[in-house]
């Protein structure tokens, strides 16, 4: 069993006893204990995120209708605990009430057998996770520098391109709150959004993840901005718990985060390992470019993570890249061709791009460079930006 740390709320002594000759002797290590639920919520919600037990076995018989709401304090935090609820009977109103409320077990007497398998499942997905997270889940985050340069349909096209290449898992999640274009852009079929993930986090396991993600395409699946006005005001605390969840499910996550910068897109930054600014050749859009990279450096992001995209790129551009990369101070990571009719056509046709292409070449070229995946020169072309 991989080791668990536990916490404890336990009120009724028999139940007290039972437990903890039940837990005695196995691989958990309790980092508190309480005898009711806290008087005082905020200092315990902060000790509980400086502790983060894996799993708080609470006991729910005099709990009643409060119980939703106490799942809800424990799961607002960043360390995001399992509830294993206890009480002293079986009866099934009891116990459906506290699954729905987000308990992951429902424990009653006689405790020890069950709560040492509910221990091991635990365990076991724990660890698990743990290894999913080892070997994957990096995270790029597309910005466009102002609205119009191609973040999404850059987003969407790497995004499948990645799960095509690498045949790994792939999540493209929809961040921009308020344009929110990828589920139109790749036809998702789920009615579900992000949105339903964050108001549901003490629910967020793999199971519940699936029924809110779209896959009609191989090792690709996706999640789509909420459509609702009143659903597109989430916390960004809730937004980055979905993300951390995220990261432990997928072997690459591409982020698509709208138009310029935001408190929201701020405080992602410490789980995006690497950050796209996307911008035109237009001189508007490489200004709020330079505005953008100097802010997220001010932020404390590196600069060796962030990568400048010339989308939309034309053979008629007075600067050359090396005044472009002095004048933006990060390196052009990457240059999309400009076929504005053939993106409009495959979109109108409710389709991505082929790779065959020219925009669609650069894209997948794109995509392989983020996947690591080797691939041959590529042919020069009669009329190009760069040579």
């Amino acid at each position: 069993m991989y080791p668990l740390t536990v916490g404890l709320i336990v009120e009724t002594k028999e139940l007290w006893d039972e437990l903890q000759q039940a837990i005695a002797g196995l691989p958990i290590r309790v980092v508190f204990e309480l005898s009711q639920l806290p008087s005082e919520w905020p200092p315990f919600l902060e000790r509980l995120d400086r502790i983060r037990p894996d799993v708080v076995l609470l006991e729910v018989t005099n709990v009643g209708s409060r119980l939703e709401d106490i799942v809800k304090r424990f799961r607002s935090t960043a360390a995001q605990p399992t509830i294993f609820a206890m009480h002293s009977t079986a009866h099934p109103d009891a116990i459906l009430s506290a699954l729905r409320a987000g308990a992951r077990e429902y424990l009653y007497p006689p405790i020890e057998e069950p709560l040492c398998a509910a221990f091991q499942r635990l365990s076991d997905e724990r660890s698990q996770s743990r290894q999913s997270s080892s070997r994957g889940g990096k995270t790029f985050g597309f910005l466009s520098a102002k609205g119009g340069c191609g973040a999404t349909t850059i987003a969407c096209h790497v995004s499948a391109e990645l799960a095509r290449a690498t045949s790994r898992k792939v999540l493209l999640a929809d961040f921009d709150l308020q344009a929110g274009m990828v589920g139109f852009l790749t036809k998702a079929k789920s009615q579900y959004s992000v949105a339903d993930a964050v108001n549901n986090l003490q629910r967020l396991d793999y199971s519940y993840w699936q029924g809110l993600v779209s896959n009609g395409t191989p090792n690709l699946e996706i999640i789509t901005a909420p459509t609702s006005p009143a659903a597109k005001q989430l916390p960004a605390t809730h937004l980055k718990q979905v993300l951390a969840f995220a990261r432990t499910q997928y072997d690459f996550i591409t982020l698509d985060l709208g138009r310029n910068l935001n408190p929201t897109t701020l405080a992602l930054l410490d789980l995006i390992d690497e950050t796209f600014i996307i911008t035109t050749q237009e001189v508007p859009a490489l200004h709020h470019a330079k505005s953008m990279i100097q802010v997220l450096l001010e932020a404390g992001y590196a600069r060796d993570s962030l990568r400048l995209v010339l989308n939309r790129s034309t053979r008629r551009f007075d600067v050359t890249i090396e005044e472009l990369e002095k004048m933006l101070g990060v390196p052009v990571y990457a240059t999309i061709a400009n076929n504005y009719h053939a993106l409009h056509e495959a979109i109108s046709e409710g389709k991505l791009l082929d790779s065959s292409s020219e925009v669609g070449e650069d894209m997948a070229r794109l995509a392989n460079k983020l996947g690591g995946v080797v691939e041959p020169p590529p042919k020069k072309r009669k009329f190009s930006l760069f040579g």
